[in-house]
């Protein structure tokens, strides 16, 4: 072990497993409470600090972010019966406040997160007004623990009008009319989930307000509780058709139930079971017509109608085709106040935005929304039912690689998109050249990535790679002040769409999960071998960031070609693929990955698991572990042990090519304050830009 880093006991154990001898020499660093994690931890935070401390400049750096991100943030509006509902983050706010505009154009706050909490440490996670405007249901969670409490406000007062409804995680609200009921899914108690499992397990309830929710009425259908699932929920505007959608974790394929409203609710009936095995988002619109965007025969999407009497897949219509070059992102119709509705549907092509118009009724092109330029949707939204004045428009919230989140207006009558709301702060944004560019993975498969870099560069400069590849997840273009930071100080900065991602559809997401795991990592590398050929940068000077799936990407770049890659940055990651199942929400991720329980599975996961690809006497890059104490999705063991790991093995200088793991608490694995993104950010561009030569300014 190098002398320099914290002493960590090495276990010999090893397992054997499906037949395969699995090593696992610091299980020990799973427990954060042992006595030996702790003295570990401590003297790892006082290391990490002591290094990241005296890296030079880091006071510039602070400066130019905080100003960058002081540009904040606007969102597309949402709309109940001529109240506008929107977020806006002002220069100097923590995070983005939710704000009500009146009918006659009066605004005010409605929801400020640091005024509910000024240690800045409590998110807003979600928020629905009723379809009358009246009341707000709205989560909150602190801590960055992500455990949503659900709450009411009357939007007038402001005051909350019920007592809070606690286990409400990722939890779907939708309004009845008239603003006394909802639809909502919430967690089952602790002492409510089978022996044996993890606390999983969500129910669909029908709650009235100002009523105990032990008096809450269950949702039921055939197969809707039998695996731990997550449910989207959606109410007719009309009140007369609940339909329910889940998945089994993250697995992409989706059952949907549908069922007539009344008193009472009726048993759901199934539309689509996971052994359809297709993604479906459905619901009732203004018409009284099923719709359902839906992957069915068609990895890029579709669009589908029927009558919600008939709801099987025998009566449906298709209304719009796949389009084999872009992906079917959202649906909205669009009222007109002199003829028909339309429908305007979101599309990528190749992860950049774009709106067409479809007729309504025989689903024909009609036309498409000039947009800003190159970039991608942030919000796409149209006025509801009761707000007639602002019908024949859309509202795209907008953001590229340049520009900050702001809202456009595409008005029909005129044909014509207008900015309508910048992004509240004035910001000096530096000039840079963008670039869509495309490569040759291993395999032979086009790949394309965002390149950001200084006007005029020539020669090889340090350069910064990321990318997520998981989950049907696409990166699209977006303003990003750590970029622009980056390019700023003359560095190179790529976003890379890997497969296992939703940039070219459903078979992109195929192409890169599950046994075909190993094509992601093989775009990474063969992105940053198209930079290094280009002449845009050079092994000594690449640098590699990614979190939390992304962590597991970069985490197995730098095992796979450590002397492709100078410095990495893993960010909350999983490393420890033969165990991830064990720990928070590793077990809903076994679709996406494969289970270690499976013999065949397991070879997929040991082929590439971080963790178990570490070995002595290779010279591994500088690496940077953040980790965070609060995380409930990603558990911050897997770093810890990886570190420790890559500290014995490594024979690179623990100077000039150290590995340190950062701990951070009171925050998780999402939302934070924005002075602890700017923190977080300082340490980690500061130590790329030290171990890639990036002289900042």
């Amino acid at each position: 072990m190098n002398a320099p880093y914290p002493a960590a006991e090495r276990l010999d154990l090893v397992e054997v497993l499906h037949g395969h001898r699995v090593a696992d020499p610091y299980r020990w660093l799973e427990d954060p409470d042992d006595p030996r994690t702790r003295e570990w931890a401590a003297a790892q935070d006082l290391l990490t600090r002591e290094h990241l401390d005296g890296l030079p400049g880091r006071d510039g750096l602070a400066t130019r972010l905080s100003a960058l991100m002081s540009a904040g943030s606007v969102s597309a509006p949402l709309w109940r019966a001529g109240r506008r509902f929107s977020t806006r983050r002002e220069p100097g706010q923590e995070h983005a406040v939710l704000h009500v505009r009146e009918p006659g154009g009066a605004e005010r706050v409605l929801l400020d997160p640091v005024a509910l909490d000024p240690t800045g440490r409590t998110t807003l996670d979600g928020w629905v007004p009723d379809l009358e405007g009246r009341l707000l249901a709205y989560q909150l969670s602190s801590g960055g623990d992500e455990h949503s409490v659900l709450h009411v406000l009357d939007v007038t007062t402001g005051e909350d009008v019920e007592e809070p409804i606690d286990r409400c995680r990722y939890s779907d609200v939708s309004w009845l009319p008239g603003g006394e009921e909802f639809v909502f899914v919430r967690m089952v108690a602790e002492d409510e989930v089978p022996a044996g499992e993890q606390a999983f397990h969500r129910r669909v309830w029908r709650h009235r307000v100002g009523t105990a929710t032990a008096d809450d009425e269950l949702i039921d259908g055939p197969g809707l509780y039998d695996e731990h699932t997550y449910y989207g929920v959606h109410i007719s505007r009309d009140g007369g058709w609940l339909v329910v959608t889940g998945n089994v974790g993250t697995a992409r394929r989706d059952s949907v139930w549908i069922g007539e409203l009344g008193e009472r609710t009726p048993k759901l009936t199934p539309v689509l079971t996971q052994a359809d095995d297709v993604q479906c988002h459905a619901w009732v619109d203004r018409d009284g017509l099923l719709y359902l965007h839906t992957t069915d025969g068609a990895p890029r999407w579709r669009l589908a109608v029927t009558d919600p009497r008939t709801p099987a897949r025998e009566h449906w219509r298709e209304l719009v085709p796949e389009d084999p070059g872009s992906v079917l992102q959202a649906v909205r119709r669009l009222e007109r106040p002199d003829g028909p509705p339309l429908l305007a549907l979101a599309r990528a092509r190749h992860a950049v935005a774009e709106v067409a118009l479809h007729d309504a009724e025989d689903g024909s092109l009609r036309g498409t929304v000039p947009l800003p330029g190159t970039g991608s949707l942030t919000g796409f939204s149209v006025a509801d039912r009761d707000t007639p004045a602002e019908a024949g428009r859309l509202w795209l919230g907008w953001t590229d690689l340049v520009t900050p989140p702001e809202v456009h207006r595409y008005d029909l009558a005129t044909d014509r998109t207008v900015r309508e709301v910048a992004a509240p702060g004035s910001v000096d944004v530096p000039a840079v050249r963008t670039e869509h560019r495309e490569f040759t993975s291993a395999d032979g498969t086009t790949v394309r990535m965002f390149v950001i870099s200084p006007p005029g560069a020539s020669g090889p400069r340090p350069a910064l790679v990321t990318g997520y590849g998981g989950f049907g997840i696409s990166r699209e273009p977006a303003y990003t002040a750590s970029a622009l930071t980056w390019v700023e100080n003359g560095g190179t900065f790529a976003l890379v769409s890997l497969r296992g991602g939703g940039e070219e559809g459903e078979e992109w997401h195929l192409a890169g999960n599950r046994a075909h795991k190993q094509n992601v990592f093989d775009d990474l590398h063969a992105a940053a071998t198209a930079l290094v050929d280009a002449g845009d940068t050079a092994a000594d000077r690449l640098a590699i960031m990614g979190g939390s799936n992304g962590g597991l990407l970069v985490g197995a770049a730098l095992t796979q070609r450590p002397e492709l890659y100078r410095a990495v940055v893993c960010s909350a990651p999983l490393l420890d693929m033969v165990r991830y199942e064990e720990f928070s929400l590793g077990r809903t991720w076994n679709d996406e990955y494969g289970t270690a329980a499976d013999p065949e599975e397991l070879g997929w996961l040991l082929n590439y698991s971080p963790y178990h690809h570490v070995h002595e006497g290779v010279a591994y890059p500088a690496v940077l572990f953040t980790v965070f104490d609060s995380d409930t999705r990603v558990d911050p063991l897997h770093a810890r042990k990886m570190c420790a790991a890559l500290q014995h093995a490594t024979t690179g200088d623990p100077h000039t090519r150290p590995v340190l793991i950062r701990r951070e608490t009171d925050v998780g694995h999402g939302a934070r304050a924005v002075s602890r993104s700017v923190a977080l950010a300082v340490d980690q561009l500061s130590f790329l830009a030290a171990h890639t030569g990036l002289e900042l300014s």
